[in-house]
């Protein structure tokens, strides 16, 4: 598809940080209310797999499964599987904004490590932008914040872990991106199974006491996982990645929003000016880099 779409690509963009948030919201529920992570998760990953299947095998048949590099794909899957872990259990310990603004350290630690996994030329913009965030990560988790240490070493595994799916996601490029998306969903299905029996006995006890509310949020892990992902890869087909990467930031809001919501958690002002460091140098880098993007290859080893 064409970009030919830009104010729908940023609508659909934004619809998809609200669905991801939903989901994010949706774990924390479920969790609290007794059903262990390996549970939640196999649910998250299994609706997930059923949902994308019955919309993409229609459209484009079973060779949509065909990788060109399916060992990287399913290197993609396992990381994103343990960062899915590494988050709900953060998310167990912290607020839902304050475990998803740490999240976005990920894609400032990817261009930063980018010219030793991916061979890029190394731009000190990078690095700084990546310092920059790091010191906004700090503020928000600085002594006397509130926040659980298990939370905060959590969220940051996450964060490394997203930046490795980054990464790989890259090396994967060249696979449509449906396939992507479901190899992520069979690969997670698939390792998420081998814990079913010992996950299934202890959730059992728990879900015999759910109620409507608990079902709707089990489930709805994986009907907003889908969601999300899905409206994500139709934001790209109707605008450019570098006019998009800005609005990502507002999952920031629908994560406050819900947590506000849900839970009456709303980040302190500090909080806040960690996050707005956070994002305005993912959003600064981006910038940059669509810049960049735009010049003439350079042989110099290192500009901005």
């Amino acid at each position: 598809m064409n970009t030919t779409h830009p104010i729908a690509g940023i609508l659909i963009l934004v619809l998809s940080t609200w669905a991801l948030s939903t989901l994010d919201a949706s774990g924390k529920w479920v969790m609290a209310a007794g059903i262990s992570l390996f549970f939640m998760v196999w649910v998250r990953y299994i609706v997930h797999l059923v949902l994308v299947m019955t919309i993409v095998i229609p459209l484009k048949g079973w060779r949509v499964f065909k990788a060109k590099q399916p060992g990287m794909q399913l290197l993609r899957g396992v990381v994103m599987l343990l960062a899915t872990y590494s988050f709900f259990t953060a998310l167990s310990y912290l607020p839902q904004a304050e475990a998803t603004a740490i999240n976005f350290l990920a894609p400032l630690l990817m261009l930063a490590a980018a010219p030793w996994v991916l061979h890029e030329p190394p731009h000190i913009s990078r690095w700084i932008a990546a310092i920059v965030g790091f010191i906004g990560v700090l503020i928000i988790i600085r002594p006397g914040s509130g926040l659980h240490p298990v939370g905060v070493m959590f969220g940051l595994i996450t964060a490394c872990m997203f930046a490795t799916q980054f990464i790989v996601t890259r090396k994967v490029a060249i696979d449509d991106s449906m396939t992507t998306l479901l190899w992520s969903g069979l690969v997670g299905s698939v390792l998420t199974t081998l814990s079913l029996p010992y996950a299934f006995s202890a959730a059992l006890p728990v879900l015999k006491g759910f109620s409507g509310m608990d079902w709707v949020a089990l489930f709805a892990t994986g009907v907003f996982g889908a969601l999300g992902h899905l409206l994500q890869i139709q934001a790209y087909q109707r605008a450019p990645a570098s006019l998009l990467a800005p609005f990502v930031y507002l999952q920031i809001v629908s994560a406050a929003g819900l947590g506000w919501l849900i839970w009456g958690q709303f980040p302190d002002a500090l909080t806040w000016l960690g996050i707005f460091i956070i994002c305005s140098s993912g959003i600064t880098i981006g910038f940059i880099e669509w810049r960049r993007s735009r010049r003439p290859i350079k042989k110099s080893p290192a500009t901005s």
